[in-house]
């Protein structure tokens, strides 16, 4: 029986955006980081040049946000954007008597600006600064105010850092809604990293992952996404050793129990696979990737009547998984069902029309049926056309060729007669 895996579907669990439950921003501030906009680097040059900047300083990301209900924000106040936020920073941050600056501001786009300041008696007088800033630009606008800061000093990151730190902060504060205003930390960083991930980017994830375990060591997302990372870069025995790091610190950790699972499965141990994944299952049994992966196993040790409650619950979670569907088409097939794996086959090639395994499946149904012949052909074609090399599929298509080959020699004779 074949059961070949969708990287798509059976893939490392992480900690990442989708856990807030709240959208992600359509823009990642983060990116400057690696864009360079020219507003971006005026302003870092700025900052890295002015010698007022000591090493205690805060910098911050504001951006103009939208109203909770809604997307975007209104044209006539990204007209006035600029110049309510200029004279709220003046009316904050003016000069002291004897004319020593307090701070300077660069605007980053219409509706988002990035400001740093210093000359504050300490981190509480520094937020409510940066409190009072959000007020009045709000109420000024009528509208939300999103910001993210960042503090130097802070471990051991450089100004430029600080600077990039607070671009990771508003990121992070994007995800919990349109006025919220988040300090760096750990997490910040986790979200940097799991953009870089979604960029391809891993190997500067992998050091950003690092980088937020300096800060927070025991942290649990940080360690089970740097396995992750390193999983999918195939280092095997270090992703190993950060799961488990991570299950000594969490024993009970859904999303590192799968993980451990899925590197025995990627080792070929599929009995110690699954002794994991039953853990998995038992602490929670909704988990689309656990009950997917848990039944896939089970089919592959040759346990269908085991491994279909697993994929029916997968089904129900997740009801757009062609590999769920053909997976249940094949259990179908070995139990002699071929109208069921017909129907189970025919949904898995709604959903990926290029699926091999599930066009074969399909053919071989319609042929156990006796059934619609030359459009069984056609799927059987196709199914060889995508793996030419695949021994199944040929036999299978042998198998229909000889039977559209009997009807029409039987056909022949009977109109000879």
């Amino acid at each position: 029986m074949t059961n070949k895996f969708s990287s798509k579907e059976i893939h490392f669990l992480k900690t990442d955006s989708d856990d807030f439950k709240i959208n992600p921003p359509e823009k990642y501030f983060s990116d400057l980081i690696w864009e360079k906009t020219i507003q971006f680097e005026a302003f870092e040059n700025r900052m890295l040049k002015d010698t007022n900047l000591k090493k205690k300083f805060l910098c911050a990301v504001i951006q103009i946000s939208s109203r909770a209900n809604s997307n975007r924000v209104s044209k006539s106040i990204q007209e006035k954007s600029n110049k309510i936020f200029e004279e709220t920073f003046n009316s904050i941050f003016k000069n002291k008597k004897g004319g020593k600056k307090r701070g300077i501001w660069e605007s980053l786009s219409n509706t988002s600006f990035i400001i740093t300041f210093w000359d504050y008696k300490n981190d509480k007088k520094a937020s409510q600064l940066i409190i009072s800033l959000k007020e009045k630009i709000s109420a000024a606008l009528k509208t939300n105010i999103l910001i993210g800061i960042a503090k130097s000093p802070y471990h051991n990151f450089s100004k430029s850092q600080i600077l990039e730190n607070a671009l990771k902060a508003v990121d992070h504060a994007a995800f919990f809604g349109p006025d919220t205003l988040i300090h760096f930390d750990a997490t910040s960083i986790n979200i940097s990293a799991d953009r870089l991930y979604q960029l391809n980017k891993c190997d500067l994830a992998l050091k950003e992952y690092q980088k937020g375990l300096e800060i927070e060591p025991a942290n649990i997302n940080l360690i089970n996404s740097l396995g992750v990372c390193f999983g999918v870069m195939g280092e095997l025995e270090k992703a190993k050793l950060e799961f488990d790091k991570a299950i000594k610190i969490s024993p009970n950790e859904l999303m590192v129990i799968y993980n451990i699972g899925l590197l025995y499965q990627i080792e070929k141990d599929i009995d110690k696979a699954i002794v994991y994944l039953r853990k998995a299952h038992g602490i929670d049994s909704a988990v689309f990737e656990v009950e997917l992966l848990l039944g896939s196993l089970l089919l592959k040790r040759d346990h269908p009547k085991l491994a279909m409650p697993h994929l029916e619950t997968a089904g129900r979670i997740n009801g757009a998984s062609g590999l769920v569907f053909r997976m249940k088409g094949e259990i179908f097939l070995k139990d002699n069902l071929p109208e069921k794996a017909g129907l189970e086959f025919n949904k898995a090639i709604k959903i990926n029309p290029g699926d091999a395994v599930s066009l074969s499946g399909y053919a071989r149904s319609l042929e156990l049926q006796n059934k619609n012949l030359n459009i069984a052909r056609s799927f059987a074609e196709n199914s060889i056309n995508l793996e030419p090399d695949n021994k199944l599929f040929q036999k299978r298509m042998a198998t229909i060729q000889k039977k559209i080959d009997t009807d029409t020699t039987c056909e022949d004779n009977i109109k000879t007669a």
